[in-house]
C-alpha cells in the first residue's frame, strides 16, 4: 500500500509516517497543501493521510481535488475539530473516513489498512497462494502455517506480488508500490530484497523470476 501523510505538525506527520512502513506501507510526507496537490498530482496513493488546517492549498481544497479525480484514492481526513457539523462537513468533501486528534495510533492504521483494502480494485483481507497466507489485518506471513519472518520490505513485496493474484509484477512495479518517493530507481533493493523473500518462503519454489518482465507467485517447479 503507498500512502501520502500531509500535516503541517511536521513531528506528528514525521511520526504518523514512520509507525505506518513498520506494517510494510510506502509513505510519502508533506507539510502543507501545495506540496500534496503536487505529490497527488505526480504519484498514485492508495491512501492520502490529510490534515484539514495547512498552508497554501487548504486540506479541503486537496480533498476536493482528489474526490474529483479518477485515481480511486482514499481520504482519511485529520483534525481537532470533532464537532458534528465539521465531520459532515469533512465527508460532503468527498473524504472517505474522518478522524479526530488526538487519536490512538492502532486506530489509525486500522482505518488506513481498512481503506486500503477500498482502494481500486478491491483485495481481500487475507490472500492465499500455493500454501502462502498473507493476513493483511494481522500483518502475518505463513507458508503450509510457519511463520515467515518477514521484514516490512519484504512484506511489502509479497503483498504486491500476491495482489496481483499469479500475474507477473516487473521490477518497476514493484519500486513504485512497495518504496517511497525517494527510492532510486536505479537500485538494487528490488533484486536483493526478492532473493531475501524467496530464501524465507522455502522450497519448493513459489517466487518465481519471469526472465525480462519480472516476478510471479506460481505454482511450485
Amino acid at each position: 500500500m503507498r500512502v501520502l501523510v500531509a500535516d503541517d505538525e511536521r513531528l506528528l506527520a514525521d511520526t504518523i509516517a514512520e509507525g505506518l512502513r513498520r506494517f510494510s506501507m510506502a509513505v510519502d510526507v508533506c507539510y502543507d497543501g501545495d506540496a500534496a496537490l503536487e505529490r497527488t498530482g505526480v504519484n498514485r496513493y492508495d491512501v492520502v493521510v490529510l490534515d484539514r488546517d495547512m498552508p497554501g492549498a487548504t486540506g479541503d481544497e486537496v480533498c476536493r481535488s482528489l474526490a474529483g479525480s479518477d485515481a480511486g484514492t482514499r481520504v482519511l481526513l485529520l483534525t481537532a475539530a470533532a464537532g458534528i457539523r465539521d465531520r459532515v462537513a469533512g465527508l460532503g468533501l468527498g473524504a472517505d473516513d474522518y478522524l479526530t486528534k488526538p487519536f490512538a495510533f492502532a486506530e489509525l492504521v486500522a482505518r488506513v489498512q481498512a481503506l486500503g483494502r477500498r482502494s481500486a480494485p478491491a483485495v481481500p483481507p487475507v490472500l492465499e497462494q500455493h500454501g502462502v497466507v498473507l493476513d493483511v489485518a494481522r500483518h502475518t506471513a505463513t507458508r503450509d502455517g510457519r511463520p515467515l519472518g518477514l521484514s516490512p520490505k519484504e512484506y511489502a513485496v509479497l503483498h504486491v506480488l500476491m495482489r496481483a493474484r499469479g500475474g507477473v509484477v516487473s521490477a518497476e512495479d514493484l519500486l513504485e508500490q512497495a518504496w517511497d518517493e525517494f527510492a532510486d530507481p536505479f537500485t538494487n533493493a528490488v533484486r536483493v530484497t526478492v532473493m531475501t523473500l524467496r530464501r524465507k518462503l522455502g522450497q519448493p519454489p513459489v517466487l518465481h523470476t519471469v526472465p525480462k518482465a519480472g516476478y510471479r507467485i506460481g505454482e511450485p517447479t
